[in-house]
């Protein structure tokens, strides 16, 4: 299957799986000015418009063949009072975390905020 996957509507914001703990992570602008991972959905960079995604797809692929993570795309937001919301029951599932447990995972507030990977 060849082509360019199909890009969603903007706003976005980049989330993927980190390789090594398999934690939802979000592209974040880096304290350097690039683009860094975080856990915290609410420090998603967003794209605005198509530059801006672009800059995010770029990135993916940068750390797709770096082996930093895994599945990372593009995920159409709506922007609430506290950040960028994925519009699809998939991808908010995803920035909570378990479902069976929601004592545990960000909707607990398990350190999202402290934890940020360059």
């Amino acid at each position: 299957m060849s082509g360019a996957a199909k890009r969603p509507p903007l706003p976005a914001i980049l989330l993927a799986n980190d390789l090594l703990d398999g934690d939802v992570v979000f592209a974040a602008p880096g304290l350097d000015g690039g683009l860094g991972w975080t856990r915290n959905p609410r420090l998603a960079l967003v794209a605005h418009n198509d530059g801006e995604a672009v800059r995010l797809e770029e990135f993916a692929a940068q750390q797709l063949a770096a082996q930093q993570v895994v599945d990372a795309y593009l995920v159409d937001v709506a922007l609430g009072e506290s950040g960028p919301v994925p519009r699809h029951f998939r991808e908010r599932f995803k920035t909570l975390g378990p479902s069976n447990r929601p004592d545990l995972g960000k909707q607990a507030g398990e350190g999202i905020a402290e934890h940020r990977k360059a």
